[in-house]
């Protein structure tokens, strides 16, 4: 029984990182579509300015760490985190690319979140069982 709710409660917590890390794109990045054309080269560039795409790497890098450190398992969390966050970006990329290279872009950061949220989740490990275990 109690391993069947231990269960419930990780893929509780694997979908709400997937809400909340879903939620983190539309904040930092889902309300931006518009291109930069710098007046001088004429080169444009955008839609997401580089203090966005920090501050949402910074937000789900936080997301990640603190969910983890409460007790959420690695796997369901990193995996909630990646599918929330590629979801929402493929979701608008979708409905507004004319190329088809969306898809590429969202292999790209499926893959970047993947190898990201591992690295991070094996650090979270690390010092989780650096300070001991924890009290029942």
């Amino acid at each position: 029984m109690a391993a069947k709710r231990d269960a419930l409660v990780q893929g509780l917590a694997g979908v709400l990182v997937a809400l909340l890390s879903a939620l983190t794109w539309f904040a930092w990045l889902g309300w931006d579509d518009e291109y930069q054309t710098d007046p001088v080269t004429g080169v444009e560039s955008g839609p997401y300015e580089a203090w966005q795409v920090a501050g949402c790497a910074v937000s789900l890098l936080i997301l990640l760490v603190v969910v983890e450190l409460a007790g959420a398992r690695p796997l369901p969390a990193s995996i909630g985190l990646t599918l929330g966050f590629v979801a929402a970006w493929t979701a608008d990329a979708a409905r507004s690319d004319t190329t088809g290279l969306f898809g590429v872009g969202a292999l790209m950061l499926f893959l970047g979140l993947t190898i990201g949220s591992a690295m991070v989740s094996g650090l979270v490990v690390g010092l989780r069982d650096r300070r001991g275990p924890r009290p029942s």
